[in-house]
């Protein structure tokens, strides 16, 4: 993939960002498995919210955003309706192995 500088045209620049979409939707596929085999260590619907965890987590994630020169609210606002999605699925799991 060539850098963004490099480009010559607007396809090579669409066809570049949707190999890093596509990258990023694998992470976030794989980010789910982890999160799927964490509710294994989880004894508590409190333990699956985790809001102390999800609150730290969400500070990490805004200072990373600062040092990528990337706007932290709208990292966090990611972060947020991924977390939530991601507890969903991870509360009906917990509550289905019980």
């Amino acid at each position: 993939m060539k850098h963004p500088e490099d480009c010559t045209n607007i396809e090579e620049i669409r066809r570049a960002i949707d190999a890093l979409d596509r990258e990023v939707i694998s992470l976030i596929g794989r980010r789910a498995r982890y999160v799927e085999a964490a509710a294994r260590f989880k004894n508590s619907e409190q333990g699956v919210r985790a809001p102390e965890r999800q609150r730290e987590m969400l500070a990490q994630r805004r200072r990373w955003a600062e040092e990528a020169g990337l706007d932290p609210d709208v990292i966090e606002g990611i972060y947020r309706t991924l977390v939530s999605y991601f507890v969903d699925r991870e509360m009906k799991g917990w509550r289905e192995a019980r």
